[in-house]
């Protein structure tokens, strides 16, 4: 609770609150230990925009709770708790079991798929697109709609492509600066320090692997939290759904 308090900005006295007004979901308890995730973050979220537009606590905790109920809108809490809480698959490894990459399915001659393989993100096989990296390609392979990812990916790949060349071009500088911190400016490294050089190498280029993965991870999940409450407030706000005739 008292992360859960720290990121919100709501003080703890404030959740305890909402939970006994019904407002706040109970934590997931595991044990003794109560833990709170993205969902509940989102809920503050999404409680503090209707208490900032008007709304008070009853017409909130209401509303709500007419939706826990079974409201016709595919439950609007349950669509929060499919984006933010834990995926039925999480901690599987993508790849376990799963030697061969399968095919994308969609025609190697449209756009999506030339941009797929122009780009390094697939090759040809047996004129089929096939996506380089595993992961990738079970994902898109069992989504049903692999058109629609694939040009997701292709978004994401364009609108991230000059801003990583970027920051890889600052990283290598910045290897640069740490191996002549270490060892002095041209020094040229002897044949029997060649094996802790390349260690020395590759330890910075996890280190930055992970930084940029980890950071990027939390980035996309604060904005997801916000834009998924933000959802859920407007649907109350613009008035397409009456919690009276749910």
């Amino acid at each position: 609770m008292d992360d859960l308090a720290r990121i919100s900005g709501v003080s703890a006295r404030n959740i305890r609150a909402y939970r006994e007004r019904g407002l706040l979901d109970p934590p997931r308890r595991v044990g003794r230990s109560a833990y709170y995730d993205d969902y509940h973050l989102s809920q503050l979220k999404t409680i503090n925009q209707l208490l900032r537009r008007g709304f008070n606590s009853a017409h909130i905790a209401e509303f709500f709770a007419s939706m826990r109920q079974g409201a016709d809108l595919a439950d609007i809490l349950g669509i929060q708790q499919a984006i933010l809480g834990p995926r039925p698959d999480e901690g599987r490894d993508e790849s376990a079991g799963c030697t061969d990459r399968p095919a994308v399915g969609i025609d190697p001659d449209c756009d999506e798929g030339r941009k797929l393989i122009d780009y390094g993100l697939a090759e040809l096989i047996d004129d089929k697109v096939v996506l380089v990296d595993q992961t990738m390609a079970a994902i898109v392979a069992r989504s049903g709609a692999p058109l629609l990812y694939v040009r997701a990916i292709l978004r994401m790949f364009d609108s991230t492509r000059e801003s990583i060349d970027t920051l890889a071009t600052d990283f290598v500088h910045a290897l640069e600066e740490l191996f002549t911190a270490r060892f002095g400016p041209n020094y040229v490294p002897k044949p029997g320090q060649m094996a802790e050089l390349s260690r020395i190498v590759l330890d910075y280029r996890d280190l930055g692997n992970n930084v940029v993965v980890n950071r990027l991870a939390e980035a996309m999940r604060e904005e997801m939290v916000t834009a998924v409450s933000e959802y859920t407030a407007g649907i109350l706000l613009s008035g397409r759904w009456d919690p009276k005739g749910a």
